[in-house]
């Protein structure tokens, strides 16, 4: 990932052989921005950090936290990443880092370390632990965040230009990934390089990129409508940034999922906090400001895109492929606490954004398109789903790549998750 120039980028490349080079380059780059001595300097190595690095040092004497996200290409961005500022400006809870660089691919901060675990890391406690004062803890904080932050969505939605929606860097996390820099060639990027042309090994089946993209998924009896080639076509040509203008935008982190979130837990009650906003703007699309929090927080789990080994051991999955049919089926579901957080999503999230947007007659009559589209490149294009090119196994694979369906696309009969989840949060609904 990255350019040879990115200094971010070689620390990532050297951290997967755990040898300590990392840690040295960490330590010279810590001591060329912030002219500190970084001793005990140590990385996490931790399954949420799919496209960042975070961990420990001191430095006279006191202990810190460093994180940096880092992308292709991103030295050649222009805009800044952490704008850690605006966050808490718009009085979204955020803790502040004490020493920050944003050159491109120089671009890291650091924070006081703390003794809390991140909300994702209670979570997935929680996935195989029955606790039910921590999970009413986890899922009441989990309430009180979105009602902070949508008054702050609320308060900061404005009309927007496509030029001002182009500049914002949460775009990193969607189309850019679908498409090769500088000359934004289709299909490129990530797309290009985890998924055409190779071969997929379910369990039961291998199939050519050829035939799995052009395929109507069958997952545990229900046929969706699209196929994958056809997702990642509309993604490319709906979420284009300058056809995302149309819902306004706001104020928001963009890239909240549960590992950029302290969980705080004080005299019986949670607390939840943001940090890392690599990707926080002023005018972030409306309707893309929650889809990353909503599918990495709950999606995501349990298991099938952080843990693929455990996922492997926990459920049964069988794939058969028929007349252009792939048949999916497996007994991954949503644990009972992501089941509470995703209708917390809806009820104190997602239904009051959109009938305010609807209200202030800002709300694309496609905007399910739209939501569904982001969800899709979530879980696609965070990490090569494919078995055997990173952690992924042909179950999770298979798991994988069938919620990335689910999510994108409506089923030609019946309902499921996620149309539920739709109907929920309609505003005509």
């Amino acid at each position: 990932m990255g350019q040879p120039n990115s200094r971010t980028a070689a620390i990532r490349e050297k951290a997967k052989w755990g040898d300590g080079s990392a840690e040295a380059l960490l330590a010279d780059l810590l001591r060329d921005l912030f002219g500190v001595d970084a001793r005990d300097l140590a990385v996490n190595h931790d399954q949420y950090s799919l496209n960042s690095l975070n961990g420990f040092f001191e430095a006279d004497g006191k202990p810190y936290f460093f994180k940096f996200h880092q992308e292709e290409n991103e030295e050649e961005m222009s805009g800044e990443y952490y704008r850690a500022d605006i966050l808490a400006k718009a009085g979204l809870p955020v803790d502040q880092p004490l020493m920050m660089s944003t050159l491109p691919g120089e671009q890291i901060l650091v924070y006081r370390r703390r003794t809390d675990p991140r909300f994702s890391d209670a979570l997935r406690t929680l996935d195989g632990l029955h606790d039910e004062q921590m999970a009413r803890q986890a899922v009441d904080a989990e309430r009180r965040l979105n009602e902070t932050v949508l008054s702050v969505y609320l308060r900061t939605l404005h009309p927007v230009t496509p030029d001002e929606v182009m500049k914002e860097p949460v775009h990193r996390l969607f189309r850019d990934r679908l498409v090769t820099a500088p000359t934004g060639t289709y299909p490129g990027g990530r797309l290009e390089s985890f998924y055409v042309g190779k071969t997929f090994d379910f369990p039961g089946v291998t199939l050519s990129w050829d035939s799995l993209s052009k395929a109507r998924f069958v997952i545990n009896g229900i046929e969706y409508r699209e196929t994958l080639g056809h997702l990642f076509d509309a993604a490319h040509e709906r979420l284009n940034p300058v056809r995302l203008a149309d819902s306004g935008g706001v104020t928001a982190h963009g890239d909240a999922h549960n590992a950029n979130v302290w969980f705080e837990r004080r005299e019986g009650r949670a607390n939840l906090s943001f940090f890392d906003p690599a990707f926080a703007g002023e005018h972030i699309p409306t309707l893309l400001a929650e889809v990353k929090t909503t599918f990495h927080n709950i999606l995501a789990h349990p298991y099938w895109l952080y843990d693929p080994a455990l996922a492997e051991q926990k459920f049964k999955a069988t794939a058969n492929y028929e007349n252009g049919r792939l048949f999916a089926d497996f007994d991954w579901k949503l644990t009972p606490v992501r089941k509470a957080l995703l209708e917390t999503k809806a009820e104190a999230m997602w239904k009051p954004l959109l009938a305010a947007l609807k209200q202030r007659d800002m709300l694309p009559q496609d905007w399910r398109k739209v939501v569904r589209l982001g969800l899709f490149l979530c879980p696609t294009l965070v990490m090569n789903l494919r078995a055997g090119a990173t952690s992924h196994n042909p179950t999770s694979s298979l798991i994988g790549l069938s919620v990335a369906m689910m999510v994108g696309s409506d089923p030609d009969e019946g309902e499921d998750l996620i149309t539920r989840f739709l109907a929920t949060i309609d505003p005509e609904g």
